[in-house]
């Protein structure tokens, strides 16, 4: 009956060696860090907490950020040339993209223009106001080439919040969970998608995590999150998971 009196932890405190699967460092490609400048101070806060391996996802959105494997090499070729002159030489880094699944994702998925991750995980997300219309056909079609797909926070699709039903449905049907740190506390997104991210975790239902990070502030409510000490051993099994697949 005390529990919400338990002591609470920085989860910073256990992200050290955490690879970042999802993040917006990348410069000038999307809603992310604008510029090379922006990136490296991105990563810098990022070292501080111990996290120095990224796999860098801008997003590839039709007609909003019509990214291509050519303009996310061209930014990462920036970052890593930035990278390469300055002092933070551990920085493991690597590309990948945030796809949204809309009316161009099964075109692109046929030209072999998407971004997995560790060859064979892709990061894809819907939009937060309405499902994709085609997600389930989509998802299909990359399980058939042989790639696992992996949702980005799912906690954040208000519409399932009525709807829970539907994530364990998701996970049947071989979609794999990634969570945002951020949506741990709620000054990020609120509590709404606090409350479903804590359900998730009790549910065994996320397997990987990321910080989905875009700026200075973002990272600043990141070293600011605290959780308790249940949700760090529901949390450390699915950050070593995320460590050993995608290190």
């Amino acid at each position: 009956m005390f529990h919400i009196f338990q002591k609470k932890e920085f989860l910073v405190d256990h992200l050290h060696g955490l690879v970042d699967i999802h993040n917006h460092i990348l410069p000038g490609i999307d809603d992310g860090a604008k510029t090379v400048e922006d990136s490296m101070a991105l990563i810098k806060g990022f070292s501080e907490m111990g996290i120095t391996s990224f796999v860098c996802t801008p997003h590839i959105m039709h007609n909003v950020y019509d990214n291509t494997p050519e303009t996310i090499k061209a930014s990462y070729d920036r970052l890593r040339k930035e990278l390469d002159s300055s002092s933070l030489l551990d920085v493991n880094l690597a590309y990948a993209a945030e796809h949204m699944i809309d009316d161009n994702f099964e075109h692109i998925l046929k030209e072999q223009q998407v971004m997995p991750m560790a060859q064979d995980y892709l990061l894809v997300e819907m939009s937060y106001l309405q499902p994709s219309f085609n997600f389930d056909i989509a998802v299909d079609k990359v399980k058939k080439k042989g790639i696992f797909p992996i949702l980005a926070h799912p906690e954040r699709y208000m519409y399932f919040h009525g709807k829970y039903g539907k994530y364990p449905s998701l996970k049947a049907d071989g979609v794999l969970f990634q969570l945002n740190l951020l949506s741990l506390s709620p000054e990020a997104y609120g509590t709404g998608v606090q409350k479903i991210a804590k359900k998730l975790l009790d549910d065994d239902l996320i397997n990987f995590v990321g910080s989905d990070i875009h700026n200075i502030r973002q990272l600043t409510l990141l070293k600011d999150v605290k959780v308790s000490k249940k949700e760090i051993q529901q949390l450390l099994p699915i950050i070593d998971s995320t460590i050993r697949t995608f290190y």
